[in-house]
């Protein structure tokens, strides 16, 4: 059995006055180094429950390394066929 690889991904939350932002950062082992990064903003209609701020922001970020992780793909696929590549989620 080959071996496994382990990566992982570690999320860093910041608020502040009814903002929330995170940054989503990808440790996989290799030289690439990605991070995504997400925002909320509490609608002052709203009850201020930061937990929510915190999601918001977290899922902004995760999606944004996502869409980061499948552009680096395809550059690096792109290189090795020496042609333009198009990735779609």
């Amino acid at each position: 059995m080959p071996a496994m690889k382990r990566w992982t991904v570690e999320v860093y939350l910041d608020e502040d006055d009814g903002r929330t932002y995170a940054e989503a950062r990808l440790h996989s082992g290799a030289d690439t180094r990605l991070v995504g990064v997400g925002r909320a903003k509490l609608n002052p209609a709203d009850d201020d429950i930061p937990e929510i701020g915190d999601e918001l922001a977290a899922a902004r970020a995760l999606s944004d390394l996502g869409h980061r992780l499948l552009i680096a793909a395809a550059a690096d696929i792109a290189a090795v066929r020496h042609e333009d590549v198009e990735l779609t989620a």
